[in-house]
C-alpha cells in the first residue's frame, strides 16, 4: 500500500504538472485562461461556514490564503485520482503503461467539474450557465484527457 501511495503522488503530480502545461500553451495559442484555483481554494473553504453551493462563486466571500489552498487541492485531487486510477489498472500498468486506458480515465474525472464543482460555482451542470456552454464543456473533457495523456506520460517517463 506505501509503495501504491508513492506511485500516486509521483504518477498524479506529473499528470497534474503537463495539464498545468496544457493550461499555460492554451492561454498562449488560444488566449483561454485556465481555471483560476482560487476559487476552488475560496469554494472549499468555505465548506467550513456551511457554504458548498453559490449564486457565483466569483462574487463570493473572497477567502485568506484562498490561491495557495486552491492550488494545493488541485495536486491533492491530482493525486488522488491517480491513485484511484492505478487501484483500477492491474498492478502492471506501470511497468508497461498504455495510453487508452489513462486517457479514458482522465475523460471519466470530468464527473467531478460537470456535476459538483459547475453546479456549486453557479455555472449549472456541465457549465450550462456560462455564455458558451459547449465550448466550456469541449475544453473540459480535452483538459482532462490530457491529464489522463499525463497520468501515461508520468508512468513512461519514471520507468516503474
Amino acid at each position: 500500500m506505501f509503495n501504491l501511495l508513492i506511485e500516486s503522488v509521483i504518477v498524479g503530480a506529473g499528470a497534474t504538472i503537463v495539464m498545468d502545461i496544457w493550461g499555460i500553451l492554451r492561454f498562449k495559442l488560444l488566449s483561454l485562461p485556465a481555471l483560476n484555483y482560487a476559487l476552488v481554494g475560496r469554494w472549499v473553504a468555505l465548506f467550513a461556514k456551511g457554504q458548498f453551493v453559490h449564486p457565483s462563486i466569483v462574487n463570493a466571500q473572497k477567502v485568506k490564503g484562498e490561491m495557495a489552498f486552491g492550488w494545493v487541492l488541485h495536486y491533492f485531487t491530482g493525486i488522488l485520482f491517480a491513485f484511484v486510477f492505478l487501484l483500477a489498472v492491474e498492478a502492471s500498468w506501470l511497468t508497461s503503461p498504455t495510453a487508452l486506458s489513462p486517457t479514458l480515465f482522465g475523460l471519466f474525472t470530468c464527473v467531478v467539474p460537470f456535476f459538483i464543482m459547475q453546479p456549486a460555482f453557479g455555472l449549472g451542470f456541465a457549465a450550462a450557465k456560462t455564455p458558451n456552454p459547449t465550448m466550456n464543456r469541449i475544453h473540459t473533457l480535452i483538459t482532462h484527457g490530457i491529464y489522463g495523456w499525463g497520468l501515461y506520460l508520468t508512468a513512461t517517463a519514471w520507468g516503474f
